[in-house]
C-alpha cells in the first residue's frame, strides 16, 4: 500500500528523491507517461510534472490534477519536491497541492540538501557558502534568481501568508518546532519556511512538524521528505511481520568474529544452543530444542531481532570430532544432527509467532536444513546484500512470501552479519 506520494517539478529530482526513500527503507517508484497510481505497487508514489519552466497556470494545474491523483487514505505523507535552487515554479506549484488536499492543510518548506551543500540560514539559501543570488543557478535564463530570501521568492507566486523560522529557534528541539509549527497554523499561516543546516536539523524538524498536530506537505529538494518518512518509519507502531529471526550454524573463525560482532552492535536476544545435544540421548535434544525455544519465545515481545546461535561458534564448546569419529559416528552425521536441530527450532519459532516476517541463515548446509524444514520449494532471489549474500523470499510451503537473507560462513567483513540483518529488516 502507498504510502509516501510525492509531487515533482522534473524526473530527474523526481527520481532524486525516489532513492533516499529507498535509502530509509520505502519502495519507491517513478511514474512516466501513461502509467497512473494503480499501476505501481511501492510505498512511495512520485509523480513528475514537467513544469519547472513552463508556464505558472500550466503548472499549478499539474500539480492539483497529480495531487488529487495521487491522493488516497492511506496516504501518511505528502511531499512536493522542489528545485534545490529554488527555480520554477515552486510558490504556485505549492498553492496547488495546498488546494488539493484541503484548508486544514500547511506546507513546511525546508530549502536544503546538506549533501548538495545547500544550506539555510537566516531565511536565506546558500549554495556551498554563496548566497542564491550570487551563484550560476541564479541566472538561468528561464528561472532567474534576484534574491537568496526563501520567504520574498515564495511570497512572489503564492496566495497565502507564510512565516519563517530560523536556525536558532531549532536549538528547542523537535518540541519548540511543533509548537512554532502549531502557532502559526493557529493564525492561519499556510506556508512555514525553516531555516537548517544539516541532517540532524532536518530531522529535528521533520520530528516537530509530526508532533505539531497539524497536517502537512513537506516542501523541499528532498532530504526533507527523507527525514520525514525516517521519522515516521521510527515512530509508527510494531507492526506483525516485522521481527527476524537469525540462525547461526557456521563455526569457522570468520563466521565467529562476524556473530560477535552482531551481537555487540545489534540490539537482540541471542540463545546460545548446546550443540552437543544434538548427538546426545533423544531425550537431551528434545529438552535442549524446548530450552532454546522457550528462551526465544519469552523474548520475542521486547526485541525486534532474535537469534540462535550453535555453540560450536566458540572453539572451547565445539563437539570434539575425533573422539566421536572413533565412537562410530561420522562427521557428517555430526554437521547433520547439530543442523537438523536448528533448522526444527526455526520451524517451530516462525510456526508458532507470525510476527517473523525475516529470517536470516549463516552457512551453507544450514540454510538447506532450515529451507527444508520450513517446506520451501524454491528461492525468489531479488537482491545482493553484500558479496556472496541474498535476499529474497521464499516459494511454496507454508511460509510462503517469507523473506531471508542467506550468507555463506566464510565470507564477508566483521559487519556482514550486522549488514544482512538490518537490509533485512528494512525490507520486512
Amino acid at each position: 500500500m502507498t504510502q509516501i506520494a510525492v509531487v515533482a517539478d522534473d524526473l530527474t529530482g523526481a527520481n532524486a528523491t525516489g532513492v533516499l526513500l529507498r535509502k530509509e527503507g520505502f519502495s519507491a517508484g517513478t511514474l512516466l507517461a501513461g502509467c497512473g497510481p494503480g499501476d505501481l505497487d511501492c510505498d512511495c508514489l512520485i509523480f513528475p510534472t514537467n513544469s519547472r519552466s513552463i508556464d505558472r497556470a500550466e503548472a499549478r494545474k499539474r500539480v492539483l490534477e497529480a495531487a488529487q491523483a495521487l491522493a488516497a487514505p492511506g496516504i501518511r505523507l505528502y511531499s512536493k519536491r522542489i528545485d534545490s535552487t529554488l527555480r520554477g515554479n515552486l510558490g504556485a506549484e505549492t498553492d496547488a497541492m495546498l488546494e488539493a488536499l484541503g484548508d486544514e492543510w500547511i506546507a513546511v518548506v525546508v530549502a536544503c540538501f546538506p549533501r548538495a551543500k545547500r544550506i539555510t540560514v537566516g531565511g536565506r539559501l546558500l549554495v556551498d557558502s554563496v548566497p542564491l543570488h550570487l551563484t550560476e543557478a541564479a541566472a538561468d535564463p528561464r528561472n532567474p534568481i534576484r534574491t537568496p530570501v526563501v520567504k520574498d521568492i515564495f511570497l512572489a507566486q503564492t496566495g497565502h501568508r507564510a512565516r519563517s523560522i530560523y536556525i536558532e529557534e531549532l536549538s528547542g528541539g523537535p518540541d519548540r518546532v511543533a509548537g512554532l509549527i502549531a502557532g502559526a497554523a493557529a493564525e492561519g499561516i499556510r506556508i512555514v519556511i525553516v531555516d537548517a543546516m544539516s541532517e540532524g536539523d532536518l530531522e529535528t524538524i521533520a520530528l516537530g512538524a509530526a508532533r505539531s498536530g497539524v497536517p502537512f506537505v513537506a516542501v523541499d529538494p528532498g532530504a526533507f521528505t527523507a527525514a520525514c518518512a525516517k521519522a515516521m518509519a521510527a515512530e509508527r507502531p510494531q507492526a506483525a511481520g516485522k521481527k527476524t529471526l537469525a540462525v547461526v550454524g557456521s563455526v569457522n573463525g570468520i563466521a565467529a568474529g562476524q556473530v560477535f560482532r552482531f551481537l555487540e552492535k545489534t540490539r537482540c536476544h541471542n540463545v546460545f544452543l548446546d550443540t552437543g545435544k544434538a548427538i546426545g540421548s533423544p531425550q537431551e535434544r528434545e529438552g535442549e530444542i524446548r530450552r532454546v525455544k522457550a528462551e526465544i519465545a519469552a523474548a520475542a515481545s521486547d526485541f525486534d531481532v532474535l537469534s540462535v546461535v550453535g555453540s560450536g561458534i566458540c572453539p572451547l564448546c565445539r563437539i570434539d570430532l575425533g573422539k566421536e569419529t572413533a565412537g562410530g559416528k561420522s562427521g557428517d552425521d555430526i554437521s547433520g544432527a547439530i543442523n537438523g536441530m536448528l533448522a526444527e527450532i526455526a520451524r517451530d519459532l516462525l510456526t508458532d509467532d507470525k510476527s517473523f516476517g525475516g529470517l536470516y541463515t549463516c552457512g551453507g548446509d544450514i540454510s538447506v536444513a532450515v529451507c527444508g524444514a520450513l517446506g520451501a520449494s524454491a528461492l525468489e532471489l531479488h537482491s545482493e546484500v553484500v558479496p556472496l549474500a541474498s535476499f529474497g523470499e521464499l516459494r511454496g510451503g507454508p511460509f510462503d512470501g517469507l523473506k531471508f537473507v542467506t550468507k555463506g560462513g566464510m565470507v564477508g567483513d566483521e559487519d556482514a552479519i550486522v549488514t544482512c540483518v538490518e537490509y533485512l529488516q528494512s525490507k520486512i
